[in-house]
């Protein structure tokens, strides 16, 4: 996403051995790029079905080809693959909340008409409940994740190959203080990202470690690592923090050319940049490494809040979109979100997220819990008065107050829309 703050300082090529002083000035200049909050994007990733009975897994040839059918249409929104098979769109950075919207929904209905030719469809849920989970692409990046994961339990695999979301990106503000400013904008999405797991909840888990939490995938991203998905410290310079942190944190893999990649234990990006080993690291190395990086918020020039499930129904995924927008870049809005929510982070205290527990709340029990519930309401409130400021249409203002009526005035989320009775994967239709 376009910025106005100045370039950061001259890099060395992609392949040149990098100091440790290089490497803590790249990341600290391309991690917040500062200006007028302008952007808005959204990568929507949903699970790919049979149109009869979602709950049966889809054999890879099944899924290959209809991942081929829907990479042939000519999209607007970047399209990929993940892992274990789920589709994800990713919008080009949008000028208006509805250039964004109308992009991406209308490459939903060619990808749904692509795949509903195959007897496929997709469905938006944050956890897959079909078992078990396989991993479909083989490429020495998911061979070396699945290894690097392997070593602390089923977390990761369940990461890879089951979970889907609703990531919003919003640019990271402006470089000076107030409702717009970058650290102002840095912590409230932390303290929001609470509120936005309990509203948005949409991985009820019926057994295993998560049984009843509404918010399973949360579960699942706090547990894969003990530091890689984790957010800074937020009482800290957010820049100094960020790059202290992405340095600080184990290297999942070391690339080569051939078909398998190292995957020390152990191994911090400072240590290696320290020691040389097992080959010298370069910038590529670096830029690479960041993307193996999980917070609940990736600072990425722009801000990218990944904690949200993937949503129901054709247009659900737009009312997090929408609200998000509206919390972060109407400035009555922003400084309403925030008052709310500093002060439920406050009252709770604690770690930092996703491991503390206003978050641990958040995801098992979405907005039964009183607290998260009058939180969800007033940012909601803020949010219906500031898309029409904003310049939202009307289909987008009705879709977000009906999903405001369905749920959150009412203390529930999409998560208890799923009938507990039911057996895993049978709850409910795309």
């Amino acid at each position: 996403m376009h910025q106005d703050s100045p370039a950061p300082p001259c890099q060395p090529p992609p392949d040149a051995p990098l100091s440790e002083a290089a490497a803590e000035d790249l990341v600290h200049g391309i991690c917040f790029k500062t200006g007028p909050p302008r952007l808005v994007g959204a990568e929507l990733e949903w699970l790919v079905v049979d149109a009869d009975r979602p709950w049966i897994p889809l054999d890879a040839d099944r899924l290959t080809a209809a991942h081929d059918a829907a990479g042939a249409l000519p999209l607007r929104s970047r399209f990929t693959v993940e892992p274990g098979g789920q589709l994800e769109l990713s919008s080009a950075p949008a000028g208006s909340l509805t250039a964004c919207v109308d992009g991406l929904q209308a490459d939903l209905a060619a990808v749904r008409g692509a795949l509903g030719e195959r007897g496929l469809a997709l469905r938006g849920l944050g956890l897959d409940p079909r078992r078990p989970y396989r991993r479909l692409l083989d490429s020495p990046r998911y061979r070396a994740m699945e290894s690097y994961f392997d070593r602390t339990g089923p977390a990761g695999r369940a990461m890879m190959c089951a979970s889907a979301s609703v990531q919003v990106c919003v640019d990271a503000g402006l470089e000076e203080p107030g409702p717009l400013g970058h650290g102002r904008r840095w912590r409230l999405t932390h303290l929001l990202g609470a509120v936005l797991v309990a509203a948005f909840a949409n991985s009820p888990a019926h057994e295993g470690p998560y049984a009843g939490w509404r918010c399973a995938r949360q579960g699942i991203w706090s547990d894969i690592d003990s530091r890689r998905a984790l957010a800074p410290p937020l009482d800290e310079e957010p820049r100094a923090a960020w790059t202290r942190h992405a340095l600080d944190t184990e290297v999942m893999c070391v690339r080569s050319s051939g078909p398998s990649w190292q995957v020390p234990g152990g191994l911090t990006f400072r240590d290696w940049l320290r020691t040389g080993g097992p080959r010298p690291p370069t910038r590529a190395d670096l830029d690479y490494h960041l993307t193996t990086l999980f917070p609940p918020v990736r600072p990425r020039g722009h801000l990218e809040l990944r904690m949200i499930d993937a949503q129901p129904g054709e247009d659900g995924w737009l009312v997090p979109v929408a609200l998000t927008h509206a919390l972060f870049d109407d400035p009555e809005a922003a400084e309403t979100a925030y008052r709310v929510v500093k002060a439920l982070a406050d009252a709770y205290g604690g770690r930092r997220a996703p491991r503390n527990r206003l978050w641990a709340t958040a995801a098992r029990a979405g907005l039964t819990d009183p607290d998260l519930r009058a939180a969800a309401v007033a940012c909601f409130a803020a949010a219906a008065q500031a898309l029409p400021r904003l310049g939202a249409g009307t289909r987008v203002c009705d879709t977000v107050g009906a999903f405001a009526e369905r749920y959150v005035l009412r203390g529930r989320c999409p998560a208890d829309d799923h009938d507990q009775r039911q057996p895993a994967g049978k709850g409910t239709r795309p």
